[in-house]
């Protein structure tokens, strides 16, 4: 009996964690910013701290969400291909040699949305359920 309790909770565990391996990711933009979308790799040039502007020239703020948050390690894993510990890392060695410095950090997609709602320069990601019409998609990474 033990047991297929602990089959059936590892079997769940299993399909909670695919769920979330799948999920989307919206890398969203102020409605009022001139760019309608934008390359996968140019979003990780951004978000890796090695580009600081859009394609079109204007500066570009990128937040991220906090620590933690699936949204935030599905994001980087599929961004950039890499984990929270790796992501952990390559930020140190870049804030230690004064070459960049990460994007500040944000709670949640509510959060998330109203910074880049209130910053034309703003750009940032969330759950692809939370895209509502105070901020504009740029680039959906599934």
């Amino acid at each position: 009996m033990r047991t297929s309790v602990v089959r059936s909770t590892f079997i769940l565990l299993i399909a909670f964690l695919s769920g979330l391996v799948h999920a989307e990711v919206a890398i969203i933009a102020n409605l009022a910013n001139p760019e309608s979308s934008l390359s996968a790799n140019e979003a990780k040039k951004i978000f890796l701290g090695k580009r600081a502007s859009f394609p079109s020239g204007s500066w570009v703020t990128p937040v991220d969400l906090s620590k933690g948050s699936a949204t935030r390690d599905i994001f980087y894993k599929k961004l950039a291909t890499k984990n929270s510990a790796q992501m952990s890392a390559y930020w140190s060695k870049l804030i230690f040699s004064g070459k960049a410095t990460p994007p500040k950090e944000l709670p949640d997609d509510v959060s998330v949305k109203a910074w880049i709602a209130n910053n034309k320069d703003g750009l940032g990601y969330i759950n692809i359920d939370s895209v509502d019409t105070s901020i504009k998609v740029l680039l959906i990474l599934q």
